[in-house]
């Protein structure tokens, strides 16, 4: 008898346990639809004859689509981390992760919300408060997903240790603190909130240590083996 395509299933009090791989399927589809739309929120000048200074002046677009694809790009890489991680998902990962595939799917508005208060001059806090909070949501169910699935290992794979969970957890908790201070920021100063936001790019895209030194250890076992 063979298995279901979608891998065993495990009855639980929160449902079967599912084979991850059509969760983070599903995820790569929506984070991929999210930033194409990014990019459809930049209008074209409408007078050809001042071309070049209709460019420049949708720099407000430019920055929202740079500063929100590279930060949906970490929320994708991060969603793989932590699934690489996860052996199977309940019912709850599932609900979980649908809230957070809600949120990326809202990131475009927030993303053409930013660029239109920067480009008139009107409504910069809120529109970084929106944007910083859109994010802030989704670091809020990463910790909640994360803290649920390593809770006693149940839903953990063997590939990771202890060293290597706490090396998640606090990259996790880090992007909590670090966007809720630019989102802070924003409501007051609105340049300065959306500088704090950017500069998390360069420091989130970092490899994860405890990761690194785990991977060292299984192929230097691999080799002697």
């Amino acid at each position: 008898m063979t298995e279901p395509l979608d891998g065993p299933v495990k009855p639980t009090p929160f449902g079967v346990e599912r084979n991850p791989a059509r969760v983070a399927a599903f995820s790569d589809g929506v984070v991929a639809i999210a930033v194409t739309l990014l990019v459809l929120e930049i209008r074209p000048p409408h007078d050809t004859g001042h071309l070049l200074r209709g460019l420049v002046t949708l720099w407000p677009s430019y920055l929202a689509y740079s500063v929100t694809f590279m930060l949906i790009g970490q929320v994708w890489v991060n969603h793989h981390v932590m699934f690489d991680h996860i052996r199977s998902a309940d019912r709850v990962v599932l609900f979980l992760n649908t809230v957070l595939l809600m949120d990326i799917a809202f990131l475009p508005f927030a993303a053409s919300v930013l660029a239109d208060a920067f480009h008139d001059g009107r409504g910069q806090r809120v529109a970084v408060v929106l944007h910083g909070a859109a994010f802030e949501f989704a670091a809020v169910l990463f910790n909640v997903i994360w803290w649920y699935a390593r809770r006693d290992r149940r839903l953990l794979a063997v590939t990771i240790d202890s060293a290597g969970v706490r090396a998640i957890s606090r990259r996790f908790r880090l992007a909590l603190v670090w966007l809720g201070a630019g989102t802070l920021l924003g409501a007051l100063i609105p340049v300065l909130g959306m500088a704090v936001i950017a500069a998390f790019i360069p420091y989130y895209w970092l490899p994860i240590e405890g990761e690194i030194e785990r991977a060292k250890r299984r192929a230097d076992r691999g080799r002697q083996a």
